[in-house]
């Protein structure tokens, strides 16, 4: 494949185009290939031992899940504090970053990048003193069964390695998009590393699709454009710094998704947002935690790539070392905040304006020509002609619908109990189980006045977008009901997952469909003399219904939604249609 003049000379004089020898130790296969390849998951397994047999002390190699197909999910933990189990890093107050490779195993720069990193941190050839002063977390793939779907071919729009893994799992789900909803076991046994560390920072380590252009790597961190007001000054520090760090070592990094606002057109420049809960970057900052989206470009060649990631991974062990405990201590005023949210404003959604800005962005010449194949445009990129382009970027992002955090809590049905509270259970999520009998007490209810359910399964789930607001209601509270407090910490987490407007709560996965499709129906016959009995037995009735008539002309026309108007009406309609079995309270429980 062609390769940019400067890109070639730039990898041939990195230290990690060169082969390791054969006899070096604790040394990837791709290491000894001159990161021309990648090793298989036995090559992991092999390595995480091996770390911790040559340094007892400050490595523990564990396992933290099983694949659906059989394989461990292992993890190293990394240290000279002593601090190798959950228990010991939070009992010595020590920061913990969480680096994870392989969540799409097609893009495995962070598995080759991370045994590299480590084995130079524990040598202390680079970040000296950092472990001293944290715990590496390193999970060196997160999608072990989509790794082990090897091919040649895999990531065509990637160059190198040889062969590589799979996007999704060996049950097809995208992991990057299972935060929330965590159908997966593979994201359920994450979660669960998760809860048991708590780690300062999550950094996700992936390769960007996209078009030809020259840089080489963006670099994404939440809280920056929502979260806490406080870690979003620190996030945006995080991100200044590790940026600052790889430009210092020759790298191009931006700070936002190098995708283009239409596909396939450069000139039309690009967009930032803040990424929603079912992403890591919009769902650890619910967990007032910092998250980190590592993209490095999929058309630079695989020793450059990890190059790139090994400094990433370097950078900030060195900047975890040197504000790790202030970071921790904002987080912790970031969890006494959110747990004193009870009737503040909480954004469910964000937006990006139409504000641009005009950028000088470092590409190459292309063509946009006709193609007698699709039929529509394509673009040619010349990489030997470096080109300067000056095209728009929107990144101004603001909250867009913002609703009150509930004054005590949610209160979910006994009928839904079980698995919601499993759901609950699997985020770390503090709730209770309400012990009382039976009883009527009011609430705030949610009735939708519009539900549309998405045309096509999306993730095995048939999604659902709903219009409408709070009300108050006097409803029966069954014994053992669930109450969902707001006053914890991870507050965010709960209204992220149990609002019922919100872009990835359980709701808009579809979990909650039933509530919202319509199953008791009365005959078109019956429908017409229950009308005319309503009609005749209440004037103001049909003077509504003419007005309706007069001034909808869709009601006018339909037969069903005439019929309808007066089924409504009647004390067979279903009042739990379309009413959000999930309720708001003032009460604490």
């Amino acid at each position: 494949m062609i390769r940019s003049a400067l890109l070639l000379a730039f990898a041939a004089s990195a230290p990690l185009a060169q082969a390791a020898p054969a006899s070096a130790p604790l040394t990837t296969i791709s290491e000894r290939s001159g990161f021309q390849t990648t090793g298989r998951y036995d090559e992991v397994i092999a390595l995480c031992a091996q770390f911790q047999k040559a340094y007892p002390k400050e490595v523990r190699c564990f396992e933290f899940g099983r694949t659906p197909e059989g394989r461990p999910m292992l993890a190293l933990a990394v240290s000279r504090t002593g601090a190798l189990t959950a228990e010991q890093a939070k009992k010595k107050g020590v920061p913990v970053l969480l680096v994870q490779g392989g969540i799409h195993a097609g893009e495995i720069d962070g598995k080759d990048a991370g045994f590299l990193a480590l084995r130079e941190a524990l040598e202390n050839k680079v970040a000296p003193g950092a472990l001293d002063k944290q715990v590496l977390l390193f999970v060196p793939v997160f999608n072990v069964d989509g790794h082990e779907r090897f091919g040649k071919y895999n990531r065509p729009n990637q160059r190198g390695p040889v062969e590589m893994g799979w996007r999704t799992t060996g049950q097809n789900y995208n992991l990057n998009r299972d935060y929330v909803k965590a159908d997966a076991p593979e994201m359920q046994a994450m979660l669960a590393l998760v809860n048991a560390w708590d780690p300062l920072a999550y950094i996700d380590l992936h390769v960007t699709d996209g078009a030809k252009f020259q840089p080489d790597v963006s670099i994404q961190v939440e809280p920056v454009h929502g979260g806490d007001e406080a870690l979003k000054v620190a996030g945006a520090a995080l991100q200044k710094n590790v940026i600052a760090d790889l430009t210092a070592q020759g790298s191009d990094p931006k700070s936002y998704y190098m995708s283009f606002d239409k596909e396939d057109d450069p000139s039309s420049g690009f967009v930032d947002s803040m990424s929603t809960a079912r992403f890591s970057t919009g769902y650890f900052p619910m967990r007032n935690r910092f998250a980190m989206l590592v993209e490095t470009h999929s058309w630079k060649d695989y020793p450059a790539r990890v190059r790139i990631t090994h400094n990433t991974i370097v950078s900030l062990l060195s900047q975890v070392a040197q504000h790790g405990k202030e970071w921790q201590k904002l987080t912790q005023e970031a969890d006494a905040r959110a747990a004193a949210m009870a009737g503040s404003e909480f954004p469910l959604s964000y937006r990006t304006t139409f504000n641009a800005r005009t950028i000088q962005f470092p590409g190459y010449e292309y063509t946009r020509e006709h193609s007698e194949i699709s039929g529509g445009l394509w673009t040619r990129y010349d990489e030997t002609k470096p080109q300067m382009w000056t095209v728009p970027l929107r990144d101004e992002i603001v909250p867009d619908l913002k609703v009150a955090a509930p004054l005590g809590g949610y209160i979910v049905p006994l009928a839904d109990a079980g698995w919601v509270g499993a759901k609950l259970k699997q985020h770390g999520i503090s709730f209770k189980v309400i012990g009382a009998g039976q009883m009527a007490a009011e609430v705030e209810t949610f009735r939708a006045t519009k539900a549309k359910f998405g045309t096509q399964s999306f993730e095995g789930h048939q999604s659902l977008a709903v219009e409408g607001d709070w009300g108050r209601e006097r409803r029966t509270v069954a014994k053992g009901a669930l109450f969902v407090p707001i006053a914890q910490p991870k507050a965010r987490l709960v209204m992220t997952l149990l609002e019922p407007r919100g872009a990835d709560g359980l709701l808009a996965w579809g979990e909650f469909n039933n509530a919202f499709e319509r199953k008791e129906y009365m005959e078109e016959y019956v429908a017409e003399e229950v009308a005319r009995e309503q009609l005749q037995a209440d004037p103001a009735l049909r003077a509504e219904f003419q007005k309706k008539l007069d001034s909808d002309a869709e009601f006018n026309k339909s037969p069903a939604k005439r019929l309808e108007f007066f089924a409504k009406r009647h004390a067979s309609w279903d009042e739990r249609y379309n009413l959000y079995p999930v309720m708001r309270t003032a009460q604490k429980y």
